[in-house]
């Protein structure tokens, strides 16, 4: 690849020899690393000087030309997009692919044309729904992890097939009742077999080097399986010994296994029903908790994903993982270079801090420093600020709350909702600081805070007559949260903000042809009456 001639001289021999073919192919394949390898044999016309040698009289020119393009095709949109319109002697490539899968065919010319059709699908280049997926490659890559198959067979099987049906919940559905296949991985964790031990050191030695190839498979193929369906992820749970397995996998040697079931682990956490119960039964969150305090990042990403989904309210690993120091670890992830770090260290505090006693919300302000917080809220990506957001927002509810750290931050935060509202944001990020504002206003004393702000007050104002209905509703929320009757002070602050012109914008959107704007302000009104 260094030497952009020596790809066209050996395109040029390529038609020389059946050995030339063979050998050719097999060196493309074997350099080719990465999509820039891709692109450059792509554009020597890779795709059109080998399509021909699918053909081919000699088995084994077919063969390496079918791995040539499983290896240009793979995560290749631009490669697999051209695959699909190519012919040879009239028929297209996905056809002759489909060939190929056939059960009387060589398993590695199965194998192998199942991956070109994988990543094909994968780009988007065939359908999810085409039946050469679902009655052909499917079932073939299904095939591929039984027991007859070899070792290396079922490993390459299993992570063709999880990459496959990864993003789709249909193939995923279809995958999980296809030859009892959830039951079949159980098997993957067999291996070294204590058989084996006694018998035939040569054996033995190649299961031990299996071993860890088969056990990352079966978790990706699960984490694949398990990541939409609620019916899907409780036959994964109950398959035996599973969340021990799952469990041991996080903490062993090989970092391509621990990542493996990690991801696994976060695909069954997005269940609500496993949450209360397997995931308790194990203490799942002691092993994760020690997979988070030195791995490298993209294990830190899924972990940390994973730890969001132990720390919502209905989850009973809340409790136990904050006495473990969750917080001081959360709010170092909000300081990573890594922006999936960051989002996911600031969504589990958010996570944290919903319904929390004031305790940990007191902690989660110590740990993260205000500072942090304003820095965060100035992060150049939506998705950190929105959850900061969402963060204050869990912080500044329940009125004692509310008035406990707007007494101790109130100047701050108040600070950082001038500079939002002031700012060049989405609707959605405005609302949510709009509802900050609203909760804010809904405390005893934090109320003064708004009241006493004559800056705020124009802004809510402003946003009252803004032309999204959003924004207006939010704004509205303050405003009623402000002049309530049955509250001590509210005379003096339905009279401050008649002075500014509320009550005549109340009036206006009281005929609103919005039904929730319209309410809102009739209801606003009858506190002006009372």
């Amino acid at each position: 690849f260094q030497d952009a001639t020596v790809i066209s001289h050996l395109m040029a021999l390529l038609s020389r020899s059946r050995y030339t073919q063979e050998y050719i192919c097999q060196i493309f394949s074997h350099c080719c690393k990465g999509p820039d390898h891709q692109t450059i044999l792509f554009n020597h016309g890779a795709v059109q000087n080998i399509a021909h040698l699918l053909v081919s009289t000699s088995y084994k020119v077919r063969m390496q030309a079918l791995k040539c393009f499983s290896v240009l095709a793979f995560e290749n949109p631009q490669v697999s997009m051209t695959l699909v319109n190519v012919s040879v002697d009239g028929e297209l490539l996905p056809q002759i692919f489909v060939k190929m899968l056939q059960r009387d065919k060589p398993i590695e010319m199965q194998l192998t044309s199942a991956k070109c059709l994988t990543s094909m699908c994968r780009a988007g280049a065939i359908r999810t729904d085409d039946s050469c997926i679902v009655l052909k490659t499917l079932p073939c890559l299904v095939r591929m992890c039984s027991k007859e198959r070899l070792l290396e067979e079922r490993v390459e099987g299993a992570e063709t097939l999880a990459y496959l049906i990864e993003t789709d919940v249909e193939l995923q559905r279809i995958a999980s009742i296809t030859d009892h296949l959830i039951v079949m991985l159980a098997d993957y964790f067999k291996y070294p077999s204590s058989v084996s031990a006694i018998t035939d050191i040569k054996r033995l030695d190649h299961d031990l080097k299996h071993a860890h190839e088969l056990r990352q498979a079966a978790f990706k193929l699960y984490a694949s399986l398990g990541a939409n369906d609620e019916d899907i992820r409780k036959k994964i749970i109950e398959t035996e010994n599973m969340m021990d397995r799952i469990v041991n996998g996080l903490s062993e040697s090989s970092i391509k296994v621990r990542l493996a079931a990690v991801r696994c682990l976060h695909s069954l956490s997005r269940s609500v029903q496993q949450l209360r119960t397997s995931f308790q039964d194990h203490a799942v969150w002691k092993p994760l908790m020690k997979v988070l305090q030195n791995a490298p990042n993209e294990i830190l990403v899924v972990a940390s994903s994973t730890l969001c989904n132990l720390l919502l309210e209905f989850s009973p690993s809340k409790e136990p993982i904050l006495e473990s120091g969750a917080i001081e670890l959360l709010c170092s992830l909000t300081q990573s270079e890594n922006l999936a770090l960051r989002v996911n260290g600031i969504w589990a505090l958010m996570n944290m801090a919903f319904q929390a006693e004031q305790k940990i919300k007191s902690d989660i302000l110590r740990g993260l420093s205000t500072e942090q917080l304003f820095h965060l809220l100035s992060d150049t990506d939506v998705n950190v600020l929105m959850k900061t957001l969402g963060l204050l927002r869990n912080l500044l509810s329940t009125r004692p709350h509310i008035d406990h750290i707007m007494s101790t931050h109130g100047k701050q935060i108040m600070q950082a909702v001038t500079l939002i509202l002031e700012g060049e944001h989405n609707i959605e990020v405005k609302e949510q600081t709009l509802c900050i504002l609203a909760n804010i206003a809904d405390g005893t004393t934090a109320k003064e805070l708004i009241m006493t702000n004559d800056d705020i007050l124009q802004k809510i104002k402003y946003y009252m007559s803004h032309s999204n209905a959003k924004l207006q509703l939010a704004a509205m929320f303050c405003i009623s949260n402000l002049i309530w009757n049955e509250e001590e002070g509210s005379q003096e602050r339905q009279d401050k903000l008649r002075d500014i012109g509320i009550v005549d914008i109340l009036h206006k959107l009281s005929q609103s042809s919005d039904p929730n704007l319209c309410d809102k302000a009739k209801t606003a009104l009858q506190q002006y009456l009372a």
